[in-house]
């Protein structure tokens, strides 16, 4: 596959705003650093500034004082023109255009920057098969599409010009929860692939536990309360509203970050096998759902015809 796997560093450096006439800040002294390729999910309960701090950093939000820097360059340095065509955005309401085909909503920016029609034509059909969707969708109007294959022709159009970054404001949260689940599996998919620096919005926190490689937690007033790994979110919250925002089922949460592939098996003892049997990718979460629905203490976890080994109910505890 063609497709690049430039990504880029981005910085929060003390960023704050406050809109007239609110006592408390949007966003309040925002400061963190987001690695290079890394999936960065912004989560919080409405009032934390989320989306203003999304915004902020292809410049549809300016911000009052402090700074954000994208490869060492600030965001203000930077033509705002060429700024957001670095930059691909994806929305809840995704916003093609309704007169243009599949395929003309997916060259847009190629066209915008000067890209000929074969290369437009070339990177429209790989991303087709990137997203998910046939190369004969091109042809079709958004309206002949269901929601969730909107959705992907709005992430294949934020990803056509190859940007180093992406943004995307609650791009599911519009979606039914098979569709959404299956689009979720998609993105992680996507950006193990095209290795972008992705900042996702959500409030919903098992969407950010699912989909982040770093949580930023943020609360009403824009302040950033904690910022970290999903599992060390899980198992150390920050304070007290950190652990009621995550839940009081952690323990649970934590063990559907790791799968049987992860952890130690016992040997299995030939002639004293259990009955219930999981694949290796089967999250350690899963795993002790099933042993509890099916009224045993123990799988058989299996590759195929494969024994890899057993894994216990009292092995869950030991494993986090």
């Amino acid at each position: 596959m063609s497709t690049s796997h430039r990504a880029a560093e981005i910085v929060f450096d003390h960023v704050t705003k406050r809109y007239p006439g609110r006592a408390e800040s949007a966003l309040d002294n925002l400061t963190l650093e987001i690695p290079a390729g890394t999936f960065c999910v912004l989560v919080g309960p409405s009032g934390g500034g989320k989306t203003t701090a999304l915004k902020m950093v292809n410049r549809l939000i300016t911000f009052d004082s402090g700074d954000i820097r994208i490869d060492g360059r600030s965001v203000r340095d930077l033509p705002v023109v060429e700024l957001r065509r670095g930059i691909g955005y994806v929305i809840q309401q995704i916003g093609l255009f309704p007169h243009m085909t599949v395929g003309e909503n997916i060259g847009t920016v190629p066209r915008l920057v000067g890209w000929g029609n074969k290369r437009t034509q070339a990177r429209t059909e790989e991303l087709l098969e990137l997203v998910g969707l046939e190369p004969g969708d091109a042809k079709r109007y958004p309206s002949q599409l269901s929601g969730g294959q909107r959705q992907r022709v709005g992430l294949a159009r934020a990803l056509a010009a190859d940007p180093p970054v992406l943004l995307m404001d609650e791009p599911f949260g519009a979606l039914d929860p098979i569709t959404r689940f299956r689009l979720q599996n998609e993105l992680r998919r996507l950006h193990r692939e095209v290795g972008k620096t992705l900042i996702f919005v959500t409030h919903d926190v098992d969407e950010a536990i699912r989909m982040g490689d770093r949580i930023a937690i943020l609360r009403q007033g824009g302040v950033l309360v904690q910022y970290d790994t999903p599992d060390a979110i899980l198992a150390h919250p920050a304070d007290e509203f950190v652990a009621q925002f995550v839940g009081e089922d952690r323990a649970l949460r934590r063990l559907a970050l790791h799968t049987l592939a992860d952890v130690r098996l016992q040997p299995n003892v030939p002639g004293l096998e259990p009955t219930v049997t999981a694949a290796p990718t089967t999250t350690l979460r899963n795993a002790v759902s099933l042993m509890l629905g099916s009224d045993t203490d123990a799988v058989l976890v299996k590759d195929g015809d494969r024994v890899l080994g057993v894994f216990h109910l009292s092995d869950a505890g030991a494993s986090l």
